[in-house]
């Protein structure tokens, strides 16, 4: 498929792909909220794609925007979205059966996708300043992924359930935020689809990287730097796990015990904006965080 047009500019142009597909038939926040998917549920009155796609236009390294659906609802529901897609502003390609073969086929399908920045749907608290504190500690990496200490995110909202992967040096969460770089990065996405149904078991990733490996992270004697040093090695791909801090990074909406600590958390952001609601659309910020921080990885 062809994306729209790049927008010009000297600094590295990035594809953002949204990942918008379903794990299953029945989600339910979808059913919660009465919605055919859970990318048309409203957080403070806009969807929370549109939530997403708002923090993407804000980022001058994102250069075109592709939205990965598995239900053209998302679209039609949505005059605004559906416009932009008419228009060729944003650009659609088909979502595969998981998020990871979904990556993997948009490398395929979308025309020079690369370097491509991955967000999913489901994340609208998503900010330009957590974007681009991903992109500025991204270095030489070939792949990257970003996390959450425990120790961030559990003294800020111990009402969230996430799960953490423990090492070493501290307990980790993923924070559905990806970037691939270069052309052997797709050996990390083809291994992503074969690990990812293992992220409620995370021993199972160190598994695949050899017995050693493993042993090493049963006996928490591996941190976050020598777990994707080994990663790295397993794989061939220079990869990079940046640790970010913002403990509303880690937050997503799977349930509707999420959404309805999402709704909270963006209704104190709206509050504190000069605007108030309605620069809700418009901005997005992390309180306490200077904008264009760059930010640093392992």
């Amino acid at each position: 498929m062809s994306a729209p047009a790049a927008r010009s500019g000297g600094q590295r142009q990035y594809t953002a792909l949204i990942l918008a597909g379903s794990r299953g038939a029945a989600d339910p926040v979808a059913s919660a909220a009465r919605l055919p998917h859970k990318a048309l549920v409203p957080i403070a009155g806009r969807a929370m794609v549109l939530r997403v796609i708002d923090t993407l236009r804000q980022i001058p390294e994102v250069g075109r925007i592709v939205l990965c659906i598995d239900d053209p609802r998302i679209v039609t529901s949505l005059p605004e979205l559906r416009a932009a897609v008419e228009a060729g502003e944003i650009a659609t390609v088909a979502a595969a059966h998981s998020p990871a073969a979904s990556v993997l086929a948009a490398l395929k399908r979308v025309s020079e996708p690369l370097p491509l920045l991955i967000a999913t749907a489901d994340h609208p608290l998503l900010t330009a300043e957590m974007v681009r504190y991903f992109l500025g500690a991204l270095g030489d990496a070939e792949a990257a992924a970003t996390v959450a200490t425990e120790a961030l995110i559990a003294p800020a909202y111990p009402q969230t359930r996430r799960t953490y992967v423990r090492l070493k040096d501290g307990a980790y969460s993923g924070c559905n935020l990806f970037a691939f770089v270069s052309p052997d990065a797709a050996r990390a996405a083809q291994f992503w689809t074969e690990v990812e149904r293992y992220r409620k078991q995370p021993w199972r990733l160190f598994a695949a990287a050899g017995p050693w490996s493993l042993l090493l992270f049963l006996l928490r004697r591996l941190d976050l730097a020598a777990a994707v040093a080994r990663l790295s090695q397993t794989l061939n791909v220079r990869l990079r796990v940046v640790t970010l801090p913002f403990a509303e990074a880690a937050i997503d909406v799977d349930k509707p015990s999420d959404l309805a600590l999402v709704e909270k958390i963006f209704a104190s952001r709206v509050a504190s904006w000069p605007l108030g609601d309605g620069f809700a659309g418009k901005v997005s910020t992390t309180p306490g965080v200077p904008q264009g921080k760059s930010g640093h990885g392992v």
